[in-house]
């Protein structure tokens, strides 16, 4: 089987769409007779695996993205992995197109012209990433939405990230949906605590850590408010901030002073990807406050699977998969997420107890070999939905 990997990142860089492409590979370079022609940005570092060639767009200033979510360089970005993907098309016999975010109507293009099945691997609904980002383009929002759910019809199998995308598939009549839930990649999950962070950061009670970047979606100004009406109930918690640039971490280092919580606040910046199980195994408590988004965020998966309480915000980003029997599920207001920090900081049994229920939840259906499972599972159907489609061609063709 021969596949064309449409990925319209960077790649590899350590960032949340990147590492779900890596285990998409993972697990389709290792099957038998399977070749991967993977098309993406010109930035990232290139991993090596057997049957995979990595063709790259230019990398110019002009070419480098912004960021996650749409911009006009990203655009560009997009004309020059659509030039070569139409170049490898022309040169190739595929049988299948993998196109991940907006590829998947660069697969439309080559279904349609081509004859090529496609697959969507849907990491965000982008009808409502455009509106989001850039609300005056609410106007085409109905245009958005029938692009999309166009995207989703003709696909041969749709492959969202989480279950309220999986909702917005079967809602738009996907053909066959696969839920590709994100997974812990944590290399040691039962680390213990060292108590060298504590030292360092001259910490005498309890840790809660926020690991990621800084955008606005995030809820880093809800985690700061919390945390401020939080430290007038308590003395015994600092806030650890792990990961965002200088530039984000100028700011809201300016809003915890703002807020007189400077001296209890601690922002590390970005910390090399294997440290991970280090710094979480350092925290007492683990806040994931997003407050925009359809999909889960990556980072509850090794958040649940180092053992230690985990603590988000009460919306369907976060409840569509965890219960208040893995992790402490907060209202999304300063005042709800401060009780909560409140209520985990007074109770260690509490904190134990979710800790404990969140590793399990996590081992039972969200690390490599489970994400290897489904997927695996899905591209032998695939398989035999493309011998059945060739088998229709030929006896057409003898009629």
């Amino acid at each position: 089987m021969r596949i064309l990997t449409l990925a319209p990142q960077p790649f590899y860089i350590v960032r949340g769409t990147p590492i779900d492409l890596d285990l998409v590979l993972r697990v389709l370079t290792s099957r038998e007779n399977t070749v991967v022609d993977l098309v993406v940005y010109g930035q990232g570092k290139d991993h090596e695996y057997p049957n995979l060639r990595t063709y790259r767009t230019p990398d110019t200033l002009l070419t480098k993205p912004s960021g996650p979510g749409f911009s006009l360089r990203k655009l560009l970005c997009d004309a020059f992995l659509f030039a070569r993907a139409w170049r490898l098309v022309r040169r190739h016999r595929y049988d299948l197109i993998h196109a991940g975010e907006e590829t998947v109507f660069m697969a439309m293009f080559f279904r349609r012209f081509y004859g090529i099945p496609y697959a969507y691997d849907m990491d965000s609904s982008l009808a409502e990433q455009m509106t989001e980002k850039l609300p005056w383009l609410s106007v085409f929002q109905r245009l958005f939405n029938a692009c999309q759910r166009a995207a989703i019809r003709r696909a041969l199998v749709s492959f969202p990230v989480c279950n309220s995308l999986a909702d917005l598939c079967r809602e738009n009549g996907s053909r066959k949906t696969v839920t590709l839930h994100d997974i812990s990649q944590l290399a040691e999950p039962r680390r213990q605590s060292n108590g060298n962070l504590k030292r360092e950061l001259g910490i005498d009670g309890l840790v809660l850590l926020y690991v990621g970047n800084l955008e606005t979606y995030q809820g880093i100004d809800l985690l700061l408010d919390g945390f401020a009406l939080a430290a007038g109930r308590t003395n015994g918690v600092d806030l650890v901030i792990v990961g965002g640039s200088d530039r984000d971490i100028e700011r809201y280092r300016g809003r915890a002073t703002t807020l007189g919580i400077a001296g209890r606040t601690h922002f590390l910046g970005q910390q090399p990807f294997d440290r991970l199980d280090e710094y979480l195994a350092e925290a007492d408590i683990l806040a994931a406050p997003r407050i925009r988004g359809r999909n889960t965020p990556m980072k509850v998966f090794p958040y649940l699977h180092s053992g230690r309480a985990v603590l988000v915000t009460d919306l369907p980003t976060h409840s569509q998969i965890l219960t208040d029997e893995v992790a402490m599920l907060a209202e999304p207001t300063p005042e709800g997420f401060s009780r909560a920090i409140v209520a985990l900081a007074a109770d260690d049994d509490l904190r134990r107890r979710l800790g404990e229920r969140g590793r399990a939840f996590v081992e039972a259906g969200h690390t490599f070999p489970a994400h290897r499972e489904r997927l695996d599972e899905a591209y032998d159907w695939i398989e035999r939905e493309l011998h059945d489609l060739n088998l229709q061609s030929l006896l057409i063709d003898d009629a």
